[in-house]
Formats: C-alpha cells, sequence, structure tokens
C-alpha cells in the first residue's frame, strides 16, 4: 500500500515542493480572488451601475469608500486565520507521509470546498452590513444596488477560490485517493464545476443587466449614456470573465480526461505498467480509478495466461483461450513425437544432493525447451527425468516430421556440448495419435494418445546404447521432406518391446570429422632459423634469382641420381 500512496503524487512533484505549494496556496488564492473580486465590485459600484438620486454625493461616495476598503482589515486575517486552522491536516500530511487518515483525508478533499465557503460567508457578511449601513445612513435604493455588486463580487471570488485551490490541491488529492477512495461524501463534479462557470460567467452579468432595467423603469431620469456603459460593462464582463471561468471549470475536467487518454494509448501500444494518478474525489476521479482497475484487471489476466502458458504450453493455451468451452475427447491427427530420457538418473540421485540433480534437470530441459520451441514443437509433459514433445498439434505444421528430427540431431549436440554431465537417449516417431483433452470435467490435460508416443518412448531406451544417443523409426524419415531426410539413414530393423510388428531404424548420417594437417614436431632446441647474410641492396634482387637457381640446379641433380640409383636395383623375386 505504501508503495501505490507514494505513486498517488503527481509525477514531477517532489514532496518538498510538494509542502511549499500547499502551504502557500492559501494566502496566494484567498488573497488573488479577493483582490478580483474587489476590483469587480469597485468597477461595478464606480462605472457600471449608476446611482439613485442623492442629496450629497461626495459624502455617500466616502462613507461607502472608507466601508469598502475598511472591511478587509478586518476580515483578510480573519480568513487567513480560519483557513490556517482549516489546512493544518493538509500540511500535516504532506510534511510527514505515510498513510493518511481519515481527518486529513477529509481536509484534503473538502479543503477547496471548505474554503470557499468560507469565503462565501466573509462575503455575505460584508455585503450585509454595507447594504445595512446604506440603509441607516441613506437610501434603500442606494443599499440594493451595494447589495447586488457585492453578491456580484463574492460569485466572483468562491468561484476562482474553488477552481483554483482544487486544481493546485491535485497532488495531495491523489496521495489520499491512492490510499482509499472517499464514500461517505460526495465533491462537485462535473455539472457543479459547469454550473459555477455557467453562473459566474453567463448568470450573474445577465442578473445585473436585469437588474439595471428594473432601476431604469423605477427611476426614468437615468441617464442614456450611463444606461448604455451599464449595458456596455455588463456584457463585456459576460464575454471575458465567462470565457475564462468556462476554460478553468472545462480544463478541470479535461486533464483527468487526458490523463486517462495517455494511459489508454500506452496500453494499445502494450504497456500494461500505464497507471494515472487519482486526484479528483467526483465522477471524473471515478473514471481515472476505474482505468487503473481495469489495467490491473489486464495486468493480473496476462500473468495468469503467462502462468498458464507455461504450465501446459503457449500453443494449448492459445487453443484453451479461442474455444473458450472445453471438451473431453479429442480427434485424429498426423504428429510427430519426440522422446527424450536420461540415462542413469537413479544413480544420479543416489550419488548427488536433491539440489543439485534439480539443479542439473533444470539446465537438461532448459536446453530441451529451446530446441523443440525453435523447431515448431512443445513440451506436452514433463515426466521426471524424460520429456515428451509434440510436433503438428494443436498447431499444425507444414512439415511436422522434419521439425522432430532437426530437433532431435540439434538436441543430441546442444546436450554433449551444454549439458557434458548427463546423458540421454533421443526417441523420434510420426504417426496418426488422437489429440485432445484427457481427464474429468475438474481436472484434465491436452495431450495425445496413440502408436507414436509408444514407439518414441522404446527408441529413446534403445538409443541409449546407440553411438549417436538418437533414433527414428523409417516412417518418420519417409515423411519429412527431402532437406531433412537427406539427413539421416536407414539402419536394420527391430522388433521393440511391446511392439507386434518391426521397427526399421534410423539414424543421423555421421559427419566426417576435419583431419587437421600434422605440424612439423619442432626439436628439443626448439625451431632453428637459417640466416642468410643480407645482400647490398643494390644487389638484392639480383641474389634472389641467383639463389634460386642454385637450389634449381641442386635439386635436378638429386633427382638425376635417385633415378639412377633406382635402375641399378635388382628386380624382387628372381633370386
Amino acid at each position: 500500500m505504501s508503495r501505490t500512496v507514494a505513486r498517488g503524487l503527481l509525477p514531477g512533484v517532489p514532496r518538498t515542493r510538494l509542502e511549499v505549494r500547499v502551504r502557500w496556496v492559501l494566502a496566494v488564492v484567498v488573497v488573488v480572488a479577493n483582490i478580483v473580486g474587489g476590483l469587480v465590485v469597485l468597477l461595478f459600484a464606480t462605472f457600471v451601475v449608476p446611482d439613485p438620486p442623492l442629496r450629497d454625493p461626495e459624502h455617500v461616495h466616502l462613507v461607502n469608500a472608507i466601508a469598502f476598503f475598511g472591511y478587509p482589515v478586518v476580515a483578510g486575517p480573519v480568513a487567513l486565520l480560519a483557513g490556517l486552522w482549516l489546512w493544518r491536516p493538509v500540511v500535516s500530511l504532506v510534511r510527514g507521509g505515510g498513510m493518511p487518515d481519515r481527518a486529513q483525508g477529509r481536509a484534503v478533499l473538502l479543503g477547496p470546498l471548505r474554503l470557499t465557503f468560507l469565503v462565501g460567508a466573509l462575503w455575505g457578511v460584508g455585503a450585509a452590513g454595507w447594504a445595512a449601513l446604506d440603509v441607516v445612513l441613506f437610501t434603500g435604493r442606494l443599499a440594493v444596488k451595494t447589495g447586488l455588486t457585492c453578491l456580484l463580487g463574492a460569485a466572483t471570488t468562491c468561484t476562482i477560490v474553488y477552481l483554483l485551490s482544487e486544481r493546485l490541491l491535485r497532488p495531495a488529492a491523489a496521495l489520499v485517493l491512492a490510499a482509499e477512495r472517499p464514500r461517505r461524501f460526495r465533491l462537485p463534479g462535473v455539472t457543479t464545476r459547469v454550473m459555477l462557470a455557467w453562473a459566474l460567467g453567463t448568470a450573474i452579468p445577465v442578473f445585473g443587466l436585469i437588474c439595471v432595467a428594473v432601476a431604469a423603469l423605477a427611476a426614468p431620469d437615468i441617464d442614456v449614456t450611463q444606461l448604455a456603459i451599464t449595458i456596455l460593462g455588463l456584457g463585456g464582463v459576460a464575454i471575458v470573465v465567462g470565457m475564462y471561468v468556462t476554460y478553468m471549470a472545462t480544463q478541470a475536467i479535461a486533464d483527468p480526461i487526458k490523463s486517462v487518454r495517455t494511459g489508454m494509448a500506452q496500453v494499445e501500444r502494450g504497456d500494461l505498467g500505464a497507471e494515472v494518478a487519482v486526484y479528483d474525489a467526483s465522477e471524473v476521479g471515478q473514471l481515472q480509478a476505474g482505468f487503473n482497475h481495469m489495467v490491473a484487471g489486464l495486468r493480473e489476466n496476462e500473468r495468469l495466461r503467462d502462468l498458464f502458458g507455461r504450465h501446459v504450453g503457449e500453443e494449448v493455451a492459445g487453443l484453451a483461450l479461442e474455444r473458450g468451452d472445453i471438451e473431453l475427447g479429442g480427434e485424429t491427427r498426423e504428429v510427430a513425437v519426440l522422446f527424450v530420457d536420461l540415462t542413469g538418473s537413479t544413480r544420479l540421485a543416489d550419488t548427488r544432493g536433491p539440489d543439485e540433480v534439480v539443479g542439473l534437470l533444470n539446465r537438461f530441459f532448459g536446453v530441451v525447451v529451446a530446441v523443440v520451441a525453435r523447431h515448431g514443437g512443445w513440451i506436452n509433459k514433463f515426466e521426471g527425468d524424460a520429456a515428451l514433445a509434440i510436433f503438428g498439434a494443436p498447431t499444425e505444421l507444414e512439415d511436422s516430421a522434419g521439425g522432430a528430427l532437426g530437433a532431435a540431431r540439434e538436441l543430441a549436440v546442444r546436450l554433449r556440448a551444454e549439458v557434458p554431465t548427463l546423458d540421454a537417449g533421443i526417441g523420434v516417431s510420426a504417426g496418426p495419435v488422437v489429440a485432445g483433452y484427457i481427464g474429468a470435467e475438474q481436472r484434465f490435460e491436452y495431450t495425445v494418445i496413440g502408436d507414436p508416443v509408444n514407439e518414441a518412448a522404446r527408441l529413446s531406451d534403445l538409443a541409449k546404447t546407440s553411438p549417436g544417443r538418437v533414433l527414428a523409426s523409417g516412417t518418420v524419415v519417409e515423411l519429412a521432406h527431402l532437406a531433412e531426410s537427406d539427413e539421416w539413414e536407414f539402419g536394420r530393423s527391430v522388433t521393440l518391446r511391446g511392439r507386434s510388428r518391426p521397427t526399421r531404424l534410423g539414424a543421423p548420417k555421421p559427419k566426417a570429422p576435419m583431419v587437421p594437417e600434422p605440424a612439423p614436431a619442432p626439436d628439443a632446441e626448439g625451431p632453428r632459423r637459417v640466416r642468410f647474410p643480407r645482400p647490398l641492396r643494390p644487389f638484392r634482387r639480383g641474389g634472389r634469382v641467383l639463389l634460386g637457381a642454385l637450389v634449381l640446379a641442386k635439386a635436378a641433380k638429386s633427382a638425376k641420381s635417385g633415378g639412377a640409383g633406382a635402375a641399378e636395383e635388382p628386380p624382387q623375386g628372381d633370386a
């Protein structure tokens, strides 16, 4: 579980950076969001929404300005202290690491929502206090204006707080969701986020336009120019702010979907180690978690398939997965069978320890499996110190007999070279067999049954005493293609144990050994080098010519004297 939690952090975000981000996210988000909300209120109250008729506009503006700039001095520290108190479990989680407890998990996942409610409550108190101040000191129409502009600023601030804090807390949320998914509460999902974006970018500006229209109907003396400025301002806010907030909301939804799409592309390429960070507790996060569960299931299925293929063979595993429902019984097939059996396995177990015997057998069977697979066959079963290989079932081969014969020849050479301490006999046969599932409904296996299996086993016993340790039946040699059958020669016919008709034996043709040329034996003092005096450089070519002429003359003289000696020798048998 700790490894899973460690992977919950977003890639490229170390724990120290995450702690710094969590520590400062509160201050940055709260300050930035409130500044933006205050600017919205200031612009709307000053330039966009027209003032009702006032007796002393300058005095009214001064009182409202003092209230507008004085309230953040009191509410700002309150918001920071309350937010830090809510943020303590989050900071302790990213600082200490490990498994998050319930309080830490709720603090991380509900952190953006709690912070949004805190900021909204402070803005609501400010709006109510400002409206009450205008009602008591001035007029109710001015209180309606200030209250509506404050609500517009509050909606802007709350939306920005939630979207930014949710985005910046994704690594911490991934750390929590990697340990345990929340089930007792729901967080704002796709619908809520889209509605927030719509409320801030569309509903609130349009609501402002409606209020201006109502004010214009109630007070016909409103200047047309001022009304036009108000409509343009609210329309511009609806376009610009609506676009930005909609972009942030859609990015909050699109980022998890992009991560899932990237993971799916990795799975399509065959990478089953793909995993995405789950940093959203809504239905989008469930999509991320569902992808991880799906890939985990694929990895488990692939692992089971690999183990299944190793136990019964890849060909049999593929056949079982392709057909689905397995029925007992089989079909008649023409196959080639190779049987390899160790010589002296009883003595081997008596003279060596069990661990050493197992190591030797694994090396022996490792060579057998590799050679058989290279020639298109598969190991049907291991029988203690023997192995049965099938060529032509369940997958058909164009030349199953040739594949079995070629595997037998190569196997004899490689076993002598790679496992010289062991000796084995190899028998090859071919013919019709019944290939299928044998056993009971609760436990069965894919195997072949027929006379070629018995014949190959008997030939392997007989091959233990043959020089090449490989024997094949004449039938399998005749069935093989010429490229392989030319490597074999026929021998005598024997009646194998347990069989009524004789079997003509076949064995690989012996390879003519290459006899190296004997090297001249050096004398006791080592080879001697004959040194000739080095001629002068101008006469080197002429000296070589003269030396060659002397050697030829000496050879001709020796041949002449030898011929004369032969002529003078008396013929044998005339005495």
